[in-house]
């Protein structure tokens, strides 16, 4: 018999726990020819605001050691052009949709929840609150608890669908900001989100992004996700999808001894756009070979 892989997420049940991540996935039909989206267990959109956003100026991604650097800037489509020209391929696809999001106030969080929730094809909602604030002087809503609750807060009553907070890792405590979004009524957690970096072309004296900073991510980063993963299993009682540096079924099956109960592949995809799925027959063939009979079994299974 061969092992069971589902796994449930805030009521969303997944055929296997292998999502991808927002920003590194398109809107899903991109990677269509590449990937069977029925083979792996949901789709993350890439984030969402309000408005059309064209981003950063270029360059805007660098190789690193071990990783990359993002300074895309969340380029996006906006809402409106979403529903109008992505959401009719959602239809076509027998696995969850996620929808990213953000703003820059918490009333733009608000709205965006709203009319997020209004769309079926939609199966749940992860808010992005690696965002400054431009009402409280910038701050970031993802590193100061109080904003963090706030904003989810309004999230939360703007919305029925499952609700999932991805947690910015450039914080002192990612325990009490994870504390601040179950309070607040998350349904979910997924972390890391990238963590901040530069690279700096020594010849021309000149940081190598045009923006100077950006995300780090891949498996650089790994790490650090898993030891904030592992704190924030222990902390709060919210179900945790693992991200940071998956390029394979074993990492991804450490996020789940560390506590995660589904992963989310990002950069990966960049090397090998099939690299979720593959990724996902990877842990079922480790299962297998390990005489696990049910993934769930292994869910913050690690011995300490």
């Amino acid at each position: 018999m061969k092992p069971d892989l589902s796994v449930t997420i805030a009521g969303l049940k997944l055929r296997n726990p292998v999502m991808t991540a927002s920003g590194t996935f398109g809107y899903g039909e991109e990677f269509a020819e590449y990937v069977d989206l029925e083979a792996i267990g949901a789709f993350v959109t890439k984030g969402l605001s309000l408005k059309p956003r064209a981003g950063n100026p270029t360059p805007r991604i660098v190789e690193t050691p071990g990783g990359m650097l993002n300074a895309i800037g969340l380029q996006n489509v906006g809402i409106d052009a979403f529903i109008e020209k992505k959401v009719p391929f959602l239809r076509s696809v027998a696995t969850p949709a996620i929808a990213n999001f953000f703003g820059h106030t918490i009333d733009e969080y608000a709205e965006l929840a709203r009319r997020l929730d209004a769309i079926p094809e939609v199966a749940g909602l992860e808010v992005n609150i690696s965002c400054p604030n431009v009402k409280q002087g910038g701050i970031v809503f993802g590193t100061d608890p109080q904003c963090a609750f706030d904003v989810v807060s309004a999230c939360r009553e703007a919305t029925i669908k499952p609700l999932i907070v991805k947690l910015s890792p450039n914080v002192t405590d990612i325990v009490s900001m994870a504390k601040s979004c179950a309070d607040a009524g998350a349904d979910a957690l997924s972390l890391i989100n990238t963590l901040t970096g530069m690279a700096i072309d020594l010849d021309r004296r000149r940081p190598v992004l045009a923006n100077i900073t950006g995300g780090l991510s891949g498996p650089a980063v790994k790490p650090v996700a898993l030891r904030m993963v592992w704190q924030v299993a222990r902390a709060v009682a919210l179900p945790i999808i693992g991200i940071g540096g998956i390029m394979n079924a074993r990492d991804a099956l450490e996020f789940i001894l560390a506590g995660a109960t589904a992963v989310q592949v990002g950069t990966a995809s960049f090397i090998n756009p099939g690299a979720a799925q593959d990724i996902a027959a990877g842990m079922a063939t480790w299962l297998e070979e390990n005489g696990v009979d049910d993934i769930k079994s292994l869910i913050g299974a690690l011995e300490v």
